[in-house]
């Protein structure tokens, strides 16, 4: 009877241990599994990698500006008259010279005859004038009259001369507002909306009688602000001889509209303004460009490239390499064990798609331009696949597995 109520302890123990050594065993084969995954790892991620690009570079600053006519005019009468007609189509390009407008010229035509007659009228008195001054000279000399006659009589003949040449004036003045009813065009341009229509009244003079604008074409300006530290970054580089200065008329600008990708518009720098505006810290600048095709219209907004250095030679990199962290940039190089690693990189301006690495790198340094988001950490392996720089764009390639 006992020894069957001790046997009861002993076989729940056997039990315990049982379970025991099965749990163990359970370990060790997963244990042995986990090695065996080790034997089956990932291969390293494909990577493409770009070698440093070194070359010659010169750094362009932007602006913004605005087209602007080399030449403007607003149209105003010299005479006063009722419009008689309207010689132009709204809107289209006329040569100098073109007559736009025309006044009623019927007054200025009678005026023109009134002072002809004058002319003439003065003119045969001063001829009688001369024969009568001639006479008495030679009456003089004979002591025929007296000398105070002679004297009154040359009087007349110059006061005759002098009433022609006022005549002659006066018919000058009528024969200039008789054409000046012909309202031509002083420049080659575009016109702008009649803004006096036939039938009404203009007035020489009057500053609001502007008939219409004029605004020429085949050059236009490109004005543009830059703020005082460019200005005053740009005149140093100017004094050093390492840039061209604004006030030489040579310094090369690209501009583009606001519908058009890069700067496919050259031209030069031919103003700078005298003065740096008080109110707002910025210098006003002008570019002249060629518009033979009609590409620019006055007014349009016009984005600026302005030369903004002298030639260096500087380290590139796809812009897309380029990581952040915290306030440090850094981007990940491939050496000679195939293992990226980390570089902490000062930057420059961006050179297109290309962004300026002022310290950190070399020549001959690999960079990875794509699939670094598969590298987690510095001495990470990677299969790196060579491309040139700038390149970036296409996908990585596929990895390979490793035998």
């Amino acid at each position: 009877m006992n020894k069957h109520v001790l046997s009861a302890p002993r076989t729940r123990r056997t039990l315990a241990l049982a379970a025991v050594s099965l749990l163990a065993a359970a370990v060790l084969v997963g244990c042995s599994g986990g090695q065996a995954s080790e034997t089956g790892a990932p291969p390293p991620p494909a990577v493409s990698v770009a070698p440093v690009l070194i070359k010659p570079i010169s750094q362009w600053d932007e602006f913004s500006g605005r087209i602007e006519a080399v030449e403007s005019v607003d149209l105003r009468p010299r005479v006063s008259g009722y419009i008689d007609r309207v010689n132009y189509v709204e809107g289209q390009e006329v040569k100098k010279g073109d007559v736009l407008f025309t006044i009623d010229s019927r007054s200025y035509r009678a005026e023109l005859a009134r002072a002809q007659a004058e002319l003439a009228r003065a003119s045969t008195q001063a001829e009688l004038g001369r024969s009568e001054a001639a006479r008495a000279l030679k009456l003089s000399e004979i002591q025929a009259i007296s000398t105070e006659e002679y004297e009154q009589r040359r009087s007349a003949s110059g006061q005759a001369q002098a009433n022609v040449a006022a005549a002659r004036a006066a018919v000058d003045s009528a024969r200039l507002n008789l054409e000046f009813t012909q309202v031509r065009a002083p420049i080659d341009g575009r016109a702008g909306r009649a803004l006096v229509t036939a039938g009404n009244l203009v007035s020489a003079g009057d500053a609001a009688s502007v008939l219409t604008t004029l605004v020429s074409l085949d050059k236009v300006h490109v004005h543009f602000d830059a703020d005082e530290r460019t200005y005053l970054r740009y005149a140093e580089m100017a004094r050093k001889g390492e840039r061209p200065s604004e006030r030489d008329g040579k310094l090369p600008v690209q501009v583009a509209l606001a519908d058009e990708a890069g700067f496919p518009h050259n031209g030069t720098v031919d103003f700078l303004d005298n003065q740096v505006d008080r109110s707002t810290g910025t210098i006003r600048a002008r570019a002249l460009l060629d518009n033979q095709d009609r590409v620019f219209t006055p007014g349009l907004y016009a984005r600026v490239r302005l030369l903004g250095s002298g030639e260096f030679k500087a380290a590139l990199v796809d812009d897309k390499a380029v990581l952040t962290d915290q306030d440090r940039k850094y981007v990940y190089v491939v050496d000679a064990k195939s293992q990226a690693q980390r570089r902490d990189v000062t930057l420059g301006r961006k050179q297109g798609n290309l962004r300026i690495v002022e310290q950190g790198l070399q020549a001959g340094d690999r960079v990875i331009v794509s699939g670094v988001q598969k590298v987690f950490f510095p001495g990470m392996p990677v299969q790196a696949k060579t491309v040139a720089m700038g390149a970036s764009d296409a996908p990585p390639p596929a990895a390979v597995a490793m035998k």
